[in-house]
């Protein structure tokens, strides 16, 4: 104890202040202010969860009345739809798409501060947080993307973010969810982690703190909680530097604006599920691409086998045009890892590699307009929409 970095420190701050409130949505509160259209919609997912999205049909000025083509918007781990918006509007890829024609959606998964909500079950039951990433894939996304795709009639171009590339990967093995994807961006691109060299992460799963927390009945992780702030403190102490608590868990980032950090924390961590955390320290451990493991009997119940099948990346159909940026510092989405994702796929991604970028740089470095989105951009327009937007 006693060597909480800003990081912390805010965090506790933040704790004794409250969190942000929710009840406006992401539109009011950070879309519109900046002079773009936004509108809230719920989608219900096949087993209940109740999920904010917003869309954002045009920039600042409309270009005509054609309306561009759907990009959806997925965040990563500990994030919401925020995360694509925090930034000035000069520098942040939702902001930046919308301005370039593009009919934006953003998606929050289910424990996100803006996805707070179930048909039957409240945030204070266990069954709310009984859920990974397979869940994120298999329900969420599709309810999500099948609702852009109905609404615009038109296929979506996808960009996901860390755990938002975790979803699609395994999400684009099922034919009804590829079907509606015209082309998928992925920012540090994520289907295996046996190699990653996050102190941080590395020494929680040393320490089993997944499954310590399992143990005693933490179904929820919410770092602005009093608890949350804890467990953080409780990796950290005597074992990891967390003076710099960010590069610590993501890997150094080069052009992260941390001038700005006081005004992320308004909006980020979001919580998200132990369970969710469990199953990727079982990737760590395993060094598997697959789907949650129970244990053999209730594997054996589960999926009618002793252990839990692989998503396989040669499921995801080679006719779907894939563009993967990713960073030789990043921590968590280690170049070998995105490698052997890569080797998988049957198709061959267009891929931008930055060799000072780290995890977060993706989506909040002050230089990724021109070092990342631009090609992006450039590549959804190669799909065969007119730059003439």
């Amino acid at each position: 104890m006693g060597r909480a970095s800003v990081l912390l420190a805010l965090l506790h701050l933040l704790l004794l202040l409250g969190t942000v409130r929710c009840s406006d949505g992401v539109c009011a509160q950070l879309i519109r202010p900046l002079g773009y259209p936004c509108s809230e919609h719920t989608v219900e997912t096949k087993d209940g969860f109740l999920l904010s999205v917003q869309h954002i049909p045009h920039g600042r000025v409309a270009l005509g009345e054609k309306t561009g083509p759907p990009v959806f918007l997925q965040h990563g781990l500990f994030q919401g739809g925020d995360t694509w918006f925090v930034n000035s509007v000069e520098e942040s890829l939702g902001s930046i798409l919308a301005d370039n024609g593009f009919d934006v959606w953003v998606g929050n998964v289910r424990g996100t501060r803006w996805s707070y909500g179930h048909v039957t079950l409240s945030e204070n039951d266990k069954a709310f947080w009984d859920w990974s990433w397979q869940e994120l894939a298999q329900y969420d996304l599709l309810a999500m993307i099948t609702y852009v795709y109905s609404a615009t009639n038109s296929k979506v171009f996808y960009v996901g973010h860390s755990q938002g590339t975790i979803m699609a990967l395994a999400a684009f093995t099922m034919p009804n969810v590829v079907r509606m994807i015209e082309a998928a961006a992925l920012l540090c691109p994520i289907s295996y982690l046996d190699h990653i060299s996050s102190s941080f992460v590395l020494r929680a799963v040393g320490m089993h703190l997944d499954q310590m927390l399992l143990t005693v009945g933490i179904d929820q992780l919410n770092f602005r909680s009093d608890i949350g702030v804890q467990i953080l403190d409780s990796v950290c102490d005597g074992q990891v530097d967390c003076n710099d608590l960010l590069s610590a868990i993501t890997g150094k980032n080069c052009c992260f604006n941390v001038s700005r950090l006081d005004y992320y924390l308004e909006y980020e961590p979001h919580p998200s599920s132990t369970k969710n955390l469990n199953h990727l320290f079982q990737m760590i451990r395993t060094g598997t691409f697959a789907k949650y493991d129970y244990g053999l009997l209730q594997n054996l119940i589960t999926y009618g086998r002793f252990y839990p099948p692989a998503f396989d990346l040669a499921d995801i159909p080679a006719s779907l045009p894939i563009w993967m940026g990713y960073g030789g510092s990043d921590a968590l989405a280690d170049v070998t890892d995105v490698q052997r994702t890569i080797e998988e796929l049957r198709s061959e991604p267009e891929l931008l590699y930055i060799d000072k970028y780290g995890h977060i740089d993706f989506i909040m470095s002050v230089n990724a307009k021109d070092d990342v989105y631009g090609e992006l951009i450039r590549f959804f327009r190669s799909q065969g929409w007119p730059s003439s937007y």
